[in-house]
């Protein structure tokens, strides 16, 4: 079923991806408080509900399980209304989404955010690396439809200030399929 199509949706599903540090909790988080959506960040829910399979002692993150994460979401994401925050995007099904947002960020200011966490080692380089060669674009481009794709940068809050007016504009003037 395409986004939508025949679903009764009366908000849109949409994904804020990104390599951590872009933004994305910020984003989600004001974009939520200004179009009256739901705000998930996938990372919490995980930790919270136990939808992981372990913790990745190098990484120093849960791993995820995938299968659990969207058999937990799936009746809200059919309801509309959603932000979802979140790292990662292949594993959602294509059907949630009206819009996939990812956030790209300069390596430089990625690299201070980063630091500023704690990153080092492997999983400094990994983000940096990840960022570099747009993994994240290219994973969503090749997960969802191009036109839903959108990559915004988001280099400082001015940015992010622009991309929340820019996303709120978007999801005033969106309407179901039907």
């Amino acid at each position: 079923m395409a986004p939508g199509s025949s679903s009764s949706r009366k908000k849109p599903n949409i994904l804020v991806t990104g390599t951590p540090g872009t933004g994305k909790t910020t984003t989600s988080s004001l974009l939520s408080d200004a179009a009256e959506l739901r705000q998930i960040n996938i990372g919490d829910i995980v930790k919270e509900k136990n939808l992981h399979d372990g913790w990745d002692d190098e990484l120093e993150c849960h791993i995820i399980n995938e299968d659990l994460v969207c058999d937990e979401l799936e009746d809200i994401m059919e309801q509309g209304g959603n932000i979802v925050d979140y790292h990662g995007c292949d594993f959602f099904p294509e059907r949630w989404f009206h819009r996939v947002v990812v956030l790209q960020t300069d390596n430089s200011v990625l690299y201070d955010r980063l630091s500023s966490r704690g990153y080092m080692g492997s999983k400094l380089t990994n983000n940096i690396e990840c960022e570099i060669f747009q993994v994240l674009l290219e994973e969503a481009r090749s997960s969802y439809p191009e036109d839903i794709v959108v990559p915004l940068v988001s280099n400082c809050v001015d940015d992010i200030s622009k991309n929340v007016t820019t996303l709120s504009d978007w999801i005033r003037s969106w309407h179901p399929t039907s």
